[in-house]
């Protein structure tokens, strides 16, 4: 430790004296921790690179004005903070199709999945692991989003990144008091929306039983199998498609959305993980290039080893080419998780 101390001093002087590719090497182990802020502040992985894109740009400009009695990680953290609260103000709260009653508006700017393995291997603490990646789940971002974004920042900070009060106080340029009635109020939020952890879900099914579902989930598409895919499925569960604004619940309206919508079509599918969940990978067979084209990323929810809810984030492909794609929409979704494009047969 006392030698990683010494070596961040170093770069730090380096940097300052102008040197760019020392403060490269300064922040560069923060970049995962700052892009999973800016995704819990923001809901989406493409405004977190632009929020931590941003950051670093103004981090730059004010290496000069960098006091020394703070650390680098307070300092850094102040500057994407601010940053992401700036982008926050300009852009509507992020949603998702379940927390809506009739459909609204024409555009909603809705929550995007975040690739697990932008995790990559965080610490060496487990409890710590483990609160990075609960903390990233599609429930709880989702739950964030209800929260004023001042109170947001205040929430994150304290419970998500462990900032003490006076620390937060000083990145917000605010009091302690405020702080702590901000965080009492954001707890009560999370609280009231009480998401459950996918990672405790996963971790009963084990590995096996988590591959074993998946398979399952997407043969039963393949095949069309009603009878069996509702066995998978719990009674009141969920299902929705942003950035189609319209969603599902119960297995008999899921039953019925399925066999009009997802069964005609020819599926084959891919297992990858978003938010800290089991998510898979949908193509839908395309008469014209006679390939399997990238259609859906279906997130899924597991609550006693069934599916509780499907967010499945569809594709320009799957919504037509008359569909006017709004600017808020995910870029290059199946890229973004390493997944191909298309499928041959």
């Amino acid at each position: 430790m006392e030698n990683m101390q010494r070596d961040d001093e170093e770069l730090l002087r380096i940097a300052r004296q102008g040197d760019e590719s020392a403060f490269v090497a300064l922040v560069k182990p923060l970049r995962s921790a700052l892009h999973r802020h800016c995704y819990r502040m923001l809901g989406s992985p493409d405004d977190a690179d632009d929020a931590v894109q941003e950051a670093l740009i103004r981090a730059w400009r004010a290496l000069p004005r960098f006091r020394a009695d703070a650390s680098v990680r307070t300092w850094m953290f102040k500057i994407t903070t601010n940053t992401a609260l700036d982008v926050a103000k300009s852009r509507a709260r992020r949603e998702l199709p379940v927390d809506l009653g009739a459909p609204h508006r024409s555009e909603i700017a809705w929550i995007a999945p975040y690739p697990t393995s932008y995790l990559g291997g965080t610490t060496q603490d487990p409890e710590a692991s483990l609160i990075a990646r609960e903390t990233i789940e599609l429930a709880y971002v989702n739950a964030l989003q209800h929260m004023p974004v001042h109170q947001r920042a205040v929430f994150i900070l304290r419970d998500v990144l462990a900032f003490r009060a006076s620390e937060v106080a000083e990145i917000l340029a605010t009091s302690v008091p405020a702080v702590n009635s901000s965080l009492q109020r954001a707890r009560a939020i999370l609280a009231d929306r009480a998401p459950a952890s996918q990672a405790e879900e996963l971790g009963k099914l084990g590995e096996a039983g988590v591959r074993e579902l998946a398979a399952k989930y997407a043969s039963d598409i393949e095949h069309a199998d009603i009878d069996a895919l509702l066995a998978l499925l719990t009674q009141d569960v969920s299902w929705s498609m942003p950035p189609e604004p319209s969603w599902f619940r119960g297995a008999v309206d899921v039953a019925q959305f399925l066999r009009a919508d997802v069964f005609p079509q020819r599926w084959r599918h891919l297992t990858t993980s978003a938010n800290g969940q089991l998510a898979v990978a949908g193509y839908i067979f395309d008469s014209e290039s006679e390939d399997f084209i990238a259609c859906a990323l279906d997130v899924l929810e597991i609550s006693g080893g069934l599916v509780a809810a499907v967010t499945g984030f569809l594709t320009p492909f799957a919504m037509g080419p008359d569909y006017q794609w709004p600017e808020n929409a995910p870029r290059g979704l199946f890229e973004r998780f390493g997944l191909p494009e298309r499928m041959t047969v």
